[in-house]
This record gives C-alpha cells, sequence and structure tokens, in this order.
C-alpha cells in the first residue's frame, strides 16, 4: 500500500472551521460514497464542521480473487478473528493518523476531531482512535468489527479511555454479521469504554433517520 499523503473531499462549513469529522468508507467505495451525506445530518447552519472522505488507496484483495479496489487493508478470510490483514491495518492507522496531524496542523485541536467509519472504515476508526495518542473529540464506528474479534487492539492509549464511541449496526446484515459487531460492543463495554449501541431494521447500509442521529451526536461531542 501506499504511503503517500491520502487524498480526500473535503467539504467545508459555512462559517470557519473550529472542528474536523474524518469519515472513512468501505471496501471498494472511494470518499464520494459518504460525501453527500453531510446535509442530511441536520446541523445547524453554524455547525463549524469540517468534513474529510479521504480515499483509500487501492490493492488487491484476497476474497474477491485478488481484485484491485480500494481498500483499507486485505481480507484474506471470513473468520472473524483472522479477517483482517493486521500489516495493512497498521499502515492505515499512519496514513489515518496523518490526515487527523492535518487537521491538527491546520489549528483544529484534537479534542475537535472525531474519527468516524464505515464497515472497513467503522475498523479503521475503532483501531486508530483507540490507539490514538491524543484525546479525540469521538470515535464512530457504523457497520463494522474489531481487527482481533472479540479482543480489542494492544497499544491502548489511554488518551482515548473515557473518548465517547458510538457504534451503529444493521440487524439485516449479511456483510458484517450483527455478531461481529456484538463482540466489538462487548469488549468496549467490558473494558468501560463509554459506548452508545444500536441496531437498525437494515442491511449493510445507513438510513436517513440514522443520519440524524449522528447529526446529534456529532452536534453534541464537538459542540458544534
Amino acid at each position: 500500500m501506499s504511503a503517500l499523503p491520502l487524498e480526500a473531499i473535503v467539504v467545508e462549513p459555512s462559517t470557519q472551521a473550529t472542528a474536523c469529522v474524518i469519515w472513512l468508507h468501505g471496501l471498494g467505495d472511494s470518499g464520494a460514497g459518504f460525501a453527500p451525506v453531510v446535509p442530511a445530518l441536520g446541523l445547524k447552519a453554524d455547525h463549524g464542521i469540517r468534513f474529510v472522505f479521504p480515499h483509500a488507496p487501492e490493492q488487491a484483495v484476497t476474497i474477491n480473487g485478488g481484485y484491485r479496489m480500494r481498500a483499507w487493508y486485505d481480507i484474506k478470510s471470513m473468520d472473524l478473528h483472522d479477517r483482517a490483514d493486521m500489516a495493512g491495518v497498521l499502515t492505515s492507522e499512519a496514513l489515518v493518523a496523518g490526515l487527523i496531524a492535518e487537521q491538527i496542523a491546520s489549528g483544529i485541536a484534537a479534542n475537535k476531531i472525531v474519527l468516524a467509519g464505515f464497515s472497513q472504515g467503522g475498523v479503521m476508526s475503532l483501531f486508530t482512535g483507540l490507539r490514538y495518542p491524543q484525546t479525540l473529540a469521538g470515535i464512530m464506528a457504523l457497520s463494522c468489527y474489531l481487527p482481533g474479534g472479540d479482543k480489542l487492539p494492544e497499544g491502548l492509549s489511554d488518551a482515548n479511555r473515557d473518548t465517547p464511541i458510538l457504534q451503529h449496526h444493521g440487524e439485516q446484515d449479511d456483510v458484517v454479521p450483527l455478531f461481529a459487531a456484538s463482540m466489538a460492543k462487548d469488549a468496549l463495554l467490558a473494558a468501560g469504554y463509554p459506548l452508545s449501541w444500536k441496531t437498525y431494521a437494515m442491511p449493510h447500509s445507513v438510513l436517513p433517520q440514522q443520519l440524524i442521529e449522528i447529526g446529534n451526536w456529532l452536534t453534541k461531542v464537538l459542540q458544534a
């Protein structure tokens, strides 16, 4: 995978940006997949939140016959305890940390940054956020799982022990089974993380009402 900085679609607020949401897409998608959701979040007009939708690098994905596509890591098997290629996860963690560093350099404090993601992107938001050395505003994990199945990552950061985590999943998800998300939920709760968990009657997707609830949560954690 490339170590070059990630390209991204950036949606600026109408007022000066005082906070940021970095939103990571799923396997085979791009930043363009979620960039249109910003108006659907129901945020107030002067919210001051910059949204960054990066494009994952392209790489061969084993379970898809080695076909090259945008991916945060290779998926070599469907075994939830060995699904994510950890070398790729660590490479993407460094890329995502670079995105956070760019926002901090632009003047937005780490505690005004939410790391969000869907599916593979949600795996990366959880993994990176739990290990990130500075306190973030929040971590959002949609329709995803932990790379270690029922185990939290190694190298957990004390800085994000109290960071709010929002975890949503579809009850009819046939891509990432609900029990995979439940293993992550149980591990997070057992470790004492402040987790908000909710399931929806949906497949591997997002719903309009869910986006409104996400917008409310972002407003709360970013005080936007």
